[in-house]
């Protein structure tokens, strides 16, 4: 029943998926940061951009995102973010539309996890001289990471599956490996079975550690 698995590279398909998973979370994880520290800060054009930067791309479709990245920036614009070849181009560009997307679920899991840094550690660390950007680095921050483990663990989860529309600008990752392997073959079921199964690999290991991490470092109120 899978013999013609043997014509395909999944592993190297879901290789991809991984890759793409993790560069995307890493700059998920810098950028939605930012955006959180916009939108608690006190500038008010900074708050301003970082609320209307969450609430314009989580009503988006990430679809859209990865479309513009390709037909925008590379065929319109000419943006290539140094790659030579069409497969690194298009990889590059997925990574770089999960991040826009992705970076405004980490924003608002972050922002959750500050709301949960009392209010009176903020005001005692200003009352002895601490600026803004020490109070968020030193206090707020650490603190709302450790409360953020559980949330960010559902969109890092989220984002290894939305990889899966990176197949719309040809990434070869499991999705189009998927469609590939649809066309040429008459076994759907054992196909969807087998990136079902690989998604599931992916995806339940890493809720559980996360979860199992979010347990242990949760700040005790």
């Amino acid at each position: 029943m899978f013999d013609f698995l043997g014509r395909y590279d999944v592993l190297g398909a879901f290789w991809t998926t991984v890759q793409l998973t993790l560069l995307s979370a890493v700059g998920s994880l810098v950028w939605g940061t930012l955006l959180a520290a916009m939108r608690v800060g006190p500038v008010p054009l900074m708050r301003g951009f970082g609320t209307a930067y969450v609430n314009i791309v989580r009503n988006i479709p990430l679809t859209v995102i990865i479309l513009f990245t390709s037909l925008g920036l590379n065929q319109t614009l000419g943006i290539s973010l140094g790659a030579d070849t069409v497969d690194v181009i298009n990889f590059r560009l997925a990574v770089l539309g999960l991040i826009v997307y992705t970076s405004a679920f980490v924003c608002e899991a972050i922002r959750s996890g500050i709301n949960t840094v009392p209010v009176g550690q903020a005001e005692a660390a200003r009352a002895i001289g601490l600026s803004f950007t020490q109070v968020l680095g030193l206090i707020v921050l650490p603190q709302a990471f450790r409360a953020a483990v559980g949330p960010l663990a559902n969109v890092l989860i989220a984002l290894t599956k939305n990889t899966t529309v990176a197949a719309a600008i040809g990434v070869v990752e499991a999705a189009y490996l998927m469609k590939k392997m649809v066309e040429n073959e008459a076994q759907l079921l054992p196909i969807a079975a087998v990136i079902a199964f690989g998604f599931c690999c992916l995806t339940l290991p890493t809720g559980l550690i996360l979860g199992w991490v979010g347990k242990k470092v949760a700040v005790k109120r």
